[in-house]
């Protein structure tokens, strides 16, 4: 897909990996739609990217939501092309600690936003695309999910965060499934350890402590900007399709 003026719909865009991506795909020359709760990071991302891009608060988790946030994309730039899905949150607890279960809210809301929100997201851009016109090649569109390495190595306290980003994982071919008649791809990136906030409150001897533990080559987090230049890869590279990409330096996790 060439990206030149194409729409872009990025969630969890106002920071992190979805803030990379944004920049990255307006770098190609997309017209960005940054969805995020983060109203404040929203206004700055769509004055750093000008005229071809909006942005909207939006909860994944939310039908209604996430139904507006697409409507408000193709009202502005005409359809959808491109539909990356960043937006998820990491909170842990053990699935018994100190006598007490795991809080049921707290895997609710976990499911809620990494698996559930990405579906919702999923599934009403796909109706978007399935009306454009499709490319040469029949492409009419490409959808990009954020997994995780924690989908099958996850560590202590991540019972619900691993079991949702595995669900992302399994979701991809089916859907692809699904889609392919429609000429609309679905890869996914499973990340490994990033310098993202999710991080950012660690001491760095903690954090280089992991990364001497459980990283190969190179030996370091990784960077943003790397996780958006795979994303546009995949956009451009028609043949990728129905799969999970482990963006990782060949980490392992520990136990903790």
């Amino acid at each position: 897909m060439n990206l030149q003026n194409k729409v872009a719909v990025v969630t969890g865009a106002a920071s992190g990996l979805g803030l990379a991506t944004c920049k990255n795909m307006a770098a190609a020359g997309a017209k960005v739609v940054g969805l995020d709760r983060d109203e404040t990071k929203l206004a700055t991302l769509a004055s750093e990217l000008g005229a071809n891009c909006i942005v909207r608060s939006v909860d994944v988790a939310d039908e209604a939501s996430v139904q507006a946030g697409i409507d408000a994309a193709v009202q502005a730039f005409g359809t959808i092309h491109v539909a990356v899905n960043c937006a998820g949150v990491a909170d842990s607890a053990k699935t018994l600690s100190r006598g007490q279960p795991f809080p049921l809210a707290t895997w609710s809301k976990v499911i809620a936003v990494n698996l559930t929100g990405t579906f919702n997201v999923i599934r009403f851009a796909a109706q978007v695309m399935s009306a454009n016109e499709p490319e040469a090649g029949g492409e009419r569109g490409v959808i990009i999910n954020t997994a995780s390495g924690a989908a099958w190595q996850g560590q202590i306290g991540q019972a619900a965060y691993s079991a949702s980003k595995a669900g992302v994982m399994g979701l991809t071919l089916p859907v692809a499934r699904d889609l392919a008649e429609l000429g609309i791809r679905v890869v996914t990136i499973a990340p490994g350890l990033f310098d993202t906030s999710m991080v950012a409150g660690l001491p760095e001897n903690v954090s280089q402590s992991i990364i001497n533990r459980m990283i190969l080559f190179p030996n370091r987090m990784g960077q943003a900007e790397e996780f958006g230049g795979l994303v546009r890869h995949i956009a451009e590279n028609q043949y990728l399709n129905a799969t999970t990409i482990s963006l990782d330096a060949g980490a392992r996790m520990s136990a903790r």
